[in-house]
């Protein structure tokens, strides 16, 4: 039984070539179709549609086939594409380079007049006892300041084991 079934499978992998003439039936294939109901059904099925369509011919295109094709193509490429077509009219085109002026100019010109950076500001010096004079003085002091908090620490704990 697993020869005829490797038979089969045999069989059928040459079916299309057997249907169509390519190969010629061998007398082991004969035998096997002659025993085989399905094998043969399948090849005499393969040979029908091979003969309808020998028999088929294929509908010939609508005359105006190739006149509304070129049209088409010339619809699509008048229409142009994508995200850089907007650029192609003039006045589209002027407006966004006089806005990148503009945008480089502003840049430019806003770096050039605060040239001043945090540093260069803060060396300014500015009125003692307002409050921009008071952050510099802070600011300028501050490890000394640290160095109080240091000293209210050790009051408060001569405070406490003083008074226990």
């Amino acid at each position: 039984m697993k020869g005829a079934i490797m038979k089969c499978n045999e069989i059928r992998e040459l079916m299309p070539d057997l249907a169509a003439g390519l190969n010629a039936v061998t007398p082991e294939m004969k035998t096997h179709l002659d025993s085989c109901a399905e094998c043969a059904g399948k090849l005499e099925a393969f040979r029908q549609t091979m003969s309808l369509l020998d028999e088929w011919k294929a509908p010939e295109p609508s005359p105006y086939f190739d006149v509304r094709l070129h049209a088409r193509i010339r619809e699509e490429a008048q229409k142009g594409s994508g995200f850089l077509q907007w650029l192609r009219r003039p006045a589209l085109a002027v407006s966004f380079a006089v806005l990148m002026l503009v945008s480089v100019t502003l840049v430019r010109f806003t770096k050039s007049g605060s040239n001043r950076g945090p540093q260069q500001m803060a060396s300014v010096p500015a009125e003692p006892g307002t409050a921009v004079g008071d952050l510099q003085a802070l600011d300028k002091n501050h490890e000394l300041y640290s160095d109080f908090d240091v000293l209210d620490d050790l009051t408060v704990q001569q405070d406490v084991t003083a008074n226990p």
